[in-house]
């Protein structure tokens, strides 16, 4: 590997780098274990019967104890990318960039995006061994999720040029999408369900998952693009 090529390794991996102490503060290397907390509570709540669970199934791995915490730290850092700039007053700096603004924001989405795959492994691995046994799959759809918001609180914030509205927005579309996690078209589709598993065919509902997963890859693509079209109008961003 040639010089060059280690040195634009190097040089995009200092820029992500930034970008993470960016959008989360010099202690962002703390933010992975925030949703740990989520785990501890439901610890605490096996342990001292707070509620009807003596214990928890291998389908509530995927959102209860992964997805949740993990989309909610995702909205967290999803409306950081765009709208701290504006909050700071910075945003006029992120147009001068060489390369124009969708640099800024593709490293910032890139050091969400590795916060959050560490946050999921952390959960995934307390979970499994404190909780309850689980395939492996259902990592891939937590995550899918995480940065189904991300990309979403992103935008929405991007969109009202604020991060607490974008938050404001993006809470009750997580909580939606927790309520529908058993329908094909919610981020949190779960085929672990006892509704899906137990009385669907499987080949339906291999079909069911491609499904959701290519179409969910599709929208955030599409919502990226539309937050990074929205972000480049400086006019509007910057005006107000």
């Amino acid at each position: 590997m040639s010089a060059r090529i280690l040195g634009a390794i190097r040089d995009r991996g200092r820029l992500v780098y930034l970008s993470a102490r960016l959008i989360a503060g010099r202690w962002w290397w703390v933010v992975p274990v925030i949703p740990l907390l989520w785990t501890a509570y439901l610890i605490l709540s096996l342990v001292f019967q707070w509620g009807d669970t003596d214990e928890y199934s291998a389908y509530s791995a995927q959102n209860l104890m992964i997805a949740v915490p993990l989309a909610s730290l995702a909205i967290g850092l999803g409306v950081r990318i765009i709208a701290a700039e504006i909050d700071s007053r910075t945003l006029e700096i992120a147009y001068t960039v060489p390369g124009g603004t969708r640099k800024v924001w593709l490293a910032k989405l890139a050091a969400a995006a590795l916060m959050l795959a560490v946050a999921e492994l952390l959960l995934a691995g307390v979970a499994r061994v404190l909780l309850t046994d689980f395939p492996v799959g259902v990592l891939y759809t937590a995550f899918q999720a995480a940065i189904f918001y991300l990309v979403l609180s992103m935008a929405l914030s991007a969109l009202f040029k604020s991060e607490v509205t974008g938050a404001l927005v993006s809470i009750p579309v997580l909580i939606i999408g927790m309520s529908l996690s058993s329908f094909r078209p919610s981020p949190f589709f779960n085929t672990l369900l006892p509704e899906i598993a137990d009385r669907a065919d499987p080949s339906d509902v291999l079909a069911w998952t491609i499904q959701n997963r290519v179409g969910y890859a599709l929208v955030i693509l599409a919502i990226v693009a539309l937050a990074f079209a929205r972000a480049e109008r400086r006019e509007q961003m910057m005006s107000g």
